[in-house]
């Protein structure tokens, strides 16, 4: 080894020992630096884009005010969330605010695991009249807020307004009917010489649900579990018959196209709409801001169509609240409705609409230049907002209090699914419910309810 090498190694170690030593001075010196506020440790389920929009939210209410700092934690899908909560109660790794979906209200109800928001909103005498009654109904139980809805949707039905314009189609309605939305599918269907499909209703329990709410009818018995605890399910009724009627009468028509279940057949009808395969579908107001930025075409949007003779009695939401975890010391838990305020003001809803597509839930949102810009450039968006907006809370729309909702959406596809597939509806409907009855009872007994 030269002379030149043997210098050159001792040199390096040396180097290294003290950039190590500078390093770790820094690095201990920053960690020292104590943050006296208390934390507020935040489990959510936004990925993507929404994820990033989520996190400036946090961030905006960290720096609003200097009590309180929330740490956002991913816990995946919606289903991996909800088991981790009710895994980790009382441990000191559970969280303090956390989201929850939709269909698992019940299960958190009963779980006994949570504060209610009303708690807090009795001690601050907060001012709920500006959030919509609608959304926040699903959340709420004996006269309680429970949580508080957050990143909320509604399902509205979409449609090519550039192929409609095309071949002279007369657009549907704001708020059309069954009859309303067949009329623009055959004709789409037709003009285009088969070249385009009409309409498509994925399979997906939601939908049918939303029909339900649509029409004024309950899934679920004591007032879809808002009065009581269920404990009967009657999916076989006119107005479920009615719907897949109206679906069974298109896809024999020709001018339907199934695109099956599950996430894929998500995907895949939003590629056959904006490739032009067909015309009109069913979505959540949530993938506005996708079918808005890979569209070549303008998008058209109206209210989930509603049974023919019967007035639109408003559709419930989709999405997730936020929960307190009543395991957390008082100011933890104080803090945690500190960030739920926050996350309601209504310039924060309006531009966390603008980034995600949720509807913002503050009345007041819709005075905002955020959205005043957006609506400007983007009428249509307007749309599911004002749904949403016109609709009156009451027991059918808002939303299903009932445990075992993930496999009662899952056989309420498979009835969809049957008659998709050239089955009878009663007969699938009959199945449906006994299924789903047969659970609700396990379910019931298990949890000690009668």
């Amino acid at each position: 080894m030269s002379k030149f090498k043997k210098l050159t190694i001792p040199l390096i170690l040396v180097l290294g020992v003290v950039l190590v030593a500078l390093f770790g001075k820094s690095l201990s010196a920053k960690s020292a630096v104590k943050d006296n506020r208390t934390q507020v440790v935040f489990w959510h389920e936004m990925g993507g884009p929404s994820e990033q929009a989520l996190y400036k939210v946090v961030d905006g209410f960290n720096k609003s005010q200097n009590k309180y700092r929330v740490v956002p934690k991913y816990q995946g899908s919606y289903d991996e969330a909800i088991q981790k909560i009710l895994q980790t109660h009382n441990t000191s790794t559970s969280p303090a605010v956390f989201q929850a979906f939709d269909i698992s209200t019940a299960q958190m109800l009963h779980s006994g695991y949570t504060t209610p928001v009303q708690n807090f909103i009795d001690e601050d005498k907060y001012d709920v009249s500006k959030i919509s009654a609608v959304a926040r109904a699903f959340y709420a139980n004996g006269g309680k807020q429970q949580a508080m809805p957050f990143n909320t949707s509604q399902p509205v039905l979409y449609f090519n307004a550039s192929l409609l314009e095309k071949y002279g189609i007369t657009p549907p309605p704001v708020s059309p009917s069954y009859s309303d939305i067949t009329r623009v599918a055959k004709e789409l269907y037709e003009k285009s010489g088969h070249k385009v499909k009409g309409m498509t209703v994925q399979v997906y329990g939601w939908f049918l649900e939303q029909a339900l709410a649509n029409a004024n009818r309950q899934l679920a018995n004591n007032n879809d579990g808002h009065t009581g605890n269920p404990t009967k399910v009657n999916i076989n009724n006119p107005d479920t018959v009615e719907f897949l009627n109206w679906i069974k009468e298109n896809i024999k028509a020709s001018d339907f196209i199934d695109y099956g279940s599950g996430a894929s057949a998500g995907a895949n009808q939003t590629a056959g709409f904006l490739s032009d395969k067909v015309g009109i579908f069913i979505q959540s107001s949530a993938s506005i801001g996708q079918l808005s930025k890979s569209n070549k075409n303008k998008l058209g949007i109206t209210y989930f169509p509603h049974p023919d003779g019967k007035k639109a009695n408003g559709v419930s939401i989709g999405g997730a609240a936020l929960w307190i975890s009543n395991d957390k010391p008082k100011d933890v838990q104080r803090g945690a409705f500190e960030f739920i305020k926050y996350t309601l003001k209504p310039e924060v809803q309006a531009q966390w609409q603008k980034s995600t597509g949720y509807l913002a839930l503050n009345k007041d949102s819709q005075k905002t230049d955020i959205l005043k810009d957006l609506y400007a450039k983007s009428p249509e968006s307007k749309v599911p907002g004002e749904q949403l907006a016109n609709a009156k809370a009451n027991f059918s729309n808002s939303g299903i209090l009932m445990e075992g909702m993930q496999l009662t959406r899952q056989l309420e596809e498979v009835a969809m699914e049957t008659v998709y597939n050239g089955g009878d509806i009663k007969t699938a409907l009959n199945t449906a419910d006994k299924n789903i009855n047969d659970n609700l009872t396990t379910l019931n007994k298990a949890n000690g309810f009668k």
